[in-house]
């Protein structure tokens, strides 16, 4: 592992790559702690600590503490992946939109500006939601009576704004000039900003220190111990043997080799949690639009207890389904397979291949999503009955998310370092 970070860092090329990347999350760290101006902070503070409920905190996490700070960077990356998420489901339901994703590059550029623009939508909402939230009497926080009330008002809510399609920004710089997808890399930092506060406050915890102290040190233990599990079912494939035919070209031969088409046990990767968890807390941030207290209470409801796990199982599993038959179809596989002279030893091609292929997906989706689901769902069973900061933060719904991007960025960083032949981290 060390020997591959050294080679990495020996190509100039993803040097700089990795530098940027790094740049970028730094600078997002940093727009985290820059309060929105005219805010008072002290009593804003104070405000989120007696009167923030389970859903509020579970946004805040996804923040990196940015929504407790009331920064520049309060709204988080939530507006593009709720944006995203319409997108998906759009191509779906909308043949125009499924045309884009179809054109390649150029149809990309096409959903990517939408989702843009849908990002800053739902972002000014939000603005406009937490604006009207923070200054109820559930919060009672009050702004500066110095310059006049709307004022203050417009410039909390562009900022906010502003702060949300600058995250956006950033995300997509790491992604076309860093290593890595942007928005997850985000995502990953957010979470991985609350572990040190989490672990303090798990040793904290408990009235005996050394009682707070072996909670803590057993439930990192479980971690680590199960890290390694995580990342070999995320490895993990099921690879379907591919033959192709010898054909004769003049004097040559081509053909004839034997290869496989892999399908991996969880295919969507982060992508099914991360949307299952954003649509879970939508009702959250609709409760912060709105401040009506049987939506509060909707919200805390699907954000803890046992409507949220049974919700986010169901969801993780749809997701895992979704996602993967968004990305891989049987019809194109199976054709372009008998365009190259390739077939599934002992099944026909044509039909029979997708309706093989299409099988196979079915069969080895159902329990990755249960994998995915279960990892998600029992430690916040765990979090609801021990109320440890520790598991909340580093709980299932974090550790595959994080597990997940690491294993994303490092096979990127694996891929580079093979195309200048030096081993990578993965033997």
């Amino acid at each position: 592992m060390l020997s591959s970070l050294v080679n990495a860092f020996k190509i100039p090329e993803l040097r700089n790559k990795i530098l940027f990347t790094l740049a970028i999350l730094a600078l997002y760290r940093f727009g985290a702690f820059v309060p929105v101006p005219g805010i008072p902070f002290h009593a804003f503070a104070d405000a989120m600590q007696n009167s923030g409920g389970v859903a509020m905190t579970m946004l805040d996490l996804f923040t990196g503490g940015a929504l407790s700070n009331f920064s520049v960077f309060a709204l988080g990356i939530m507006p593009y992946i709720t944006a995203s998420i319409i997108m998906q489901l759009m191509q779906g339901v909308i043949p125009a939109v499924n045309q884009w994703n179809r054109e390649g590059e150029a149809g990309q550029r096409k959903i990517t500006q939408v989702t843009r623009w849908i990002t800053l939508v739902l972002g000014l909402i939000n603005a406009v939601g937490y604006l009207f939230l923070f200054k109820s009497a559930a919060y009672g926080v009050v702004f500066s009576t110095e310059v006049p009330e709307i004022l203050t008002d417009i410039l909390v809510v562009f900022t906010l704004v502003a702060g949300t399609a600058f995250i956006m920004w950033m995300g997509e710089l790491i992604t076309q000039h860093g290593i890595g997808n942007g928005m997850s890399l985000i995502i990953f930092t957010s979470i991985v900003a609350q572990v040190p506060s989490a672990i303090f406050s798990s040793l904290t915890s408990s009235a005996d220190s050394a009682w707070g102290i072996a909670i803590t040190v057993i439930i990192i233990a479980v971690i680590i111990a199960c890290i390694p599990l995580i990342v070999f079912i995320e490895r993990a494939q099921r690879r379907i043997p591919v033959s192709y035919a010898k054909r004769v070209q003049g004097r040559r031969v081509m053909g004839g080799q034997t290869t496989y088409l892999p399908l991996k046990v969880n295919a969507a990767g982060v992508i099914a949690i991360i949307f299952a968890s954003c649509l879970i807390y939508f009702p959250a941030q609709l409760a912060a639009l709105f401040n009506v207290g049987w939506l509060n209470v909707v919200a805390n409801a699907l954000s803890s207890g046992p409507v949220n796990w049974i919700l986010t199982a169901i969801l993780i599993v749809f997701f895992c389904y979704f996602y993967t038959n968004m990305v891989f179809n049987p019809e194109e596989t199976a054709e372009n397979l008998q365009q190259n002279g390739g077939f599934i030893p002992g099944i026909r091609p044509g039909a029979n291949t997708v309706d093989y292929i299409r099988s196979s997906i079915k069969h080895i989706t159902l329990p990755g999503g249960l994998y995915v689901a279960a990892v998600a769902v029992i430690p916040s069973i765990l979090f609801f009955f021990s109320g440890n900061q520790l598991i909340q933060a580093f709980g299932g719904t974090s550790i595959l998310i994080m597990i997940g991007v690491a294993l994303d960025t490092m096979s990127k960083v694996e891929s580079q370092l093979k195309m200048y032949n030096y081993d990578g981290f993965f033997k």
